[in-house]
Parts: C-alpha cells; structure tokens; sequence
C-alpha cells in the first residue's frame, strides 16, 4: 500500500477510490493474440487510486511506489516512458472512445509486483478506469473498459498486450477460473475446486512487454499463420499436418498456440469434473511447451518450476504470464498452499500468496 497519503499529497482528503486486482495465469499463454482461449484468475494483491477532480483540464498523478509525480494538460499527453504513461494511455484512450472528463488528482499505489507477469500494468490501467468511471459518470460497460485499458497499453506505453489481462483485472476473482474466448470476447466463470489451492511465486527476474522478445513472439505468430493462409493460429488443430510445412522456429512456435488452446479447453473440463490430477498435467505440459516450443521461459523460472514438481503434494506447476522471467504458478494439494509457497520462497523467490488460492 501507499507510503503516502492522498492528503499528504495534495492537501485534502479524495472523493473517490478504486481498485483492481493483479491475475495469475491457469492456462492459455500467448493464445489472447491469436484469438484462443485463456483461463486467468485474480490474485488477492491490488492496485488502488484514489481521486478528486479537478476544475481544470490537468491532471496531477503521484505513485506511492515510484515516489514521482507528473502533471500534463488533458489532450496534451506525451510519452515519457515512465509509470505515468499508463496514465495518460487512459486519459487518451478514453477520449479515443468519444467520453469526455475533466481534470483529476490520483494517488496510486499497488500490492502487485513490477514485471512479475501479475499484470500490474492491467490492474493500475482498469483501477484507473473504475475510478475515472465513478468520477465522471461515464458510460463505460466492463467489456468497453477492457477494451480501453489495452489501447492505453498498446498505443500510448507501446506495449503490444491482447486483451487478456484487462479482461481478467476487470472481471476475474479469487476463487474461479475466468475462461475467455478471446476472438468472441465471450467469458465465464468457472469455481475453482475445493480440494485444490494455487501457489504463486515471483522468480524475482523482471520482465517488459514493451521491449524485446515479447514482440518478436507476436511477429512469429503473425507470420506463421500468414504462411499457413489462416488469419490467426486459432484456426488450426492439435495434429494439422500443416504445422510441420512452417520454417523453424515458427512451426515450434505454431504447436505452442495449438496445442495451448487445446489444454485451455481440456482444463477447462478437468475444473469441472474437479480433476486436479488432470489439471496438473494440463500445468506440467503447458510448462514445457513454453520452454521448448514458444522458448519464453527464463532458468531462475524453471529451476522453480522443477523443484515444485519434485514436491509430492504439487500436482502440476508452469510459468505464468508472459514470460522471460516472471512468476510461477503450482497447483497443490488443499491444506498445503502454505508449506509448498514458503519451500519455493527459500530459493530466493518473492512467495505472492502464501495461504492458497481460493483465499
């Protein structure tokens, strides 16, 4: 939380707060822009604002985790590839949507680490958002503010995310899956079992989806499906013999997507028959495609991930998030959450949520 007060900052109390949640990945990574499947949840760590609006048209930000400030005029917002990008992508974007505010003071503050493939930058955007929402009465359904939330990212931060994480900081929870189709946008909501908790851990190695491989990964995508005369992976099937006409490495690049829509749908029966042995190989699998076939995991990343499945009470552990450092995700006996999260913790990692999932 913040180290700073909003009345410390600017001198009288808010009139408003918001908040979203960060969200740690089941399954379903670098599907979203490909149009395939997902299967977020929320974690209980969450980016907060607090606002009062302004009589002007400026806006006066202030990050509690940052200790910096940054003033800009509404209609005047110009990159400067720092934190406060993020809030200018919203005041930009929302004015791209055709809604209007005024000016506005905004603390934030967030729970959720930088760079740990959590989707802080998601849940700062959608907290924003929700407040600005409630600030000025705008009509802004949950789906338009998802939609918001990735334009702020890929225009203004240049960060080319999918729709994925707003989706799941704006409508996920901490005790069901969120499966999400991502070329129809149609969701629901899937219970978590009772016999099963989530472990998240921070790797520690921080990562940026506005720089390198990331993109590269996406351009692969992109070219792949252009090779095999389909406008997204989404379109092929686990098996299509198509797959092995692809130049390397975008064949191992193509079956990661394939056959992670495919895991995607087969968790998503597993969650419903309350399968956790099922799901934990759904975990295993999914690590390994992202390590040998999509190639974004990290060493620190999968030396967790290995020692977790040396664990007898883990049923299944993967990368979560975006990759090339990040976070892990363990999927564990009920009653073990805390044992499990505080032996990965020893290895150096940042332990996120040491009592389980659901919480």
């Amino acid at each position: 939380m913040a180290t700073i007060s909003f009345g410390v900052a600017f001198g009288h109390p808010p009139s408003r707060v918001a908040s979203a949640p960060g969200r740690v990945n089941l399954l379903g990574e670098h599907t979203d822009y490909n149009e395939g499947f997902v299967l977020p949840a929320a974690i209980p760590q969450r980016t907060h604002v607090a606002l009062r609006a302004r009589t002007d048209r400026q806006v006066h930000a202030v990050s509690a985790a940052f200790d910096q400030t940054a003033w800009y005029d509404l209609g005047e917002e110009a990159r400067t590839r720092t934190w406060s990008d993020y809030v200018k992508g919203v005041t930009r974007g929302l004015t791209h949507a055709g809604l209007s505010i005024g000016g506005f003071e905004v603390l934030v503050s967030s729970e959720i680490p930088v760079g740990a493939g959590l989707s802080s930058s998601a849940a700062l955007t959608v907290a924003l958002l929700r407040g600005l929402r409630d600030l000025f009465a705008l009509a802004l359904d949950d789906l338009a503010l998802a939609k918001t939330a990735q334009w702020a990212e890929n225009q203004m931060v240049g960060a080319p995310v999918g729709i994925l994480d707003p989706m799941a900081c704006n409508l996920a929870s901490v005790d069901a899956a969120l499966f999400l189709d991502t070329r129809s946008l149609a969701f629901e909501r899937i219970p978590l079992p009772p016999g099963l908790d989530l472990v998240v851990v921070d790797s520690g190695v921080r990562h940026d989806h506005a720089t390198g491989d990331y993109r590269l990964r996406q351009e692969e995508c992109r070219e792949a499906a252009r090779l095999l005369g389909v406008s997204s992976l989404r379109d092929l099937a686990p098996g299509d013999s198509r797959l092995a006409s692809l130049p390397k490495p975008l064949d191992r690049r193509a079956r990661h997507v394939v056959t992670e829509n495919a895991r995607v749908l087969a968790a998503v029966t597993a969650l419903r028959e309350g399968n956790g042995v099922a799901l934990g190989e759904l975990f295993n699998a999914s690590h390994v495609s992202q390590r040998d076939d999509f190639e974004v995991s990290h060493p620190a990343v999968n030396a967790l991930v290995e020692r977790a499945w040396a664990d007898p009470d883990v049923l299944g552990a993967r990368l979560t998030g975006g990759g090339f450092g990040g976070s892990m995700v363990a999927l564990v006996k009920h009653g073990s959450a805390a044992r499990v999260g505080h032996d990965l913790a020893q290895a150096g990692a940042r332990l996120l949520v040491p009592d389980g999932m659901p919480s």
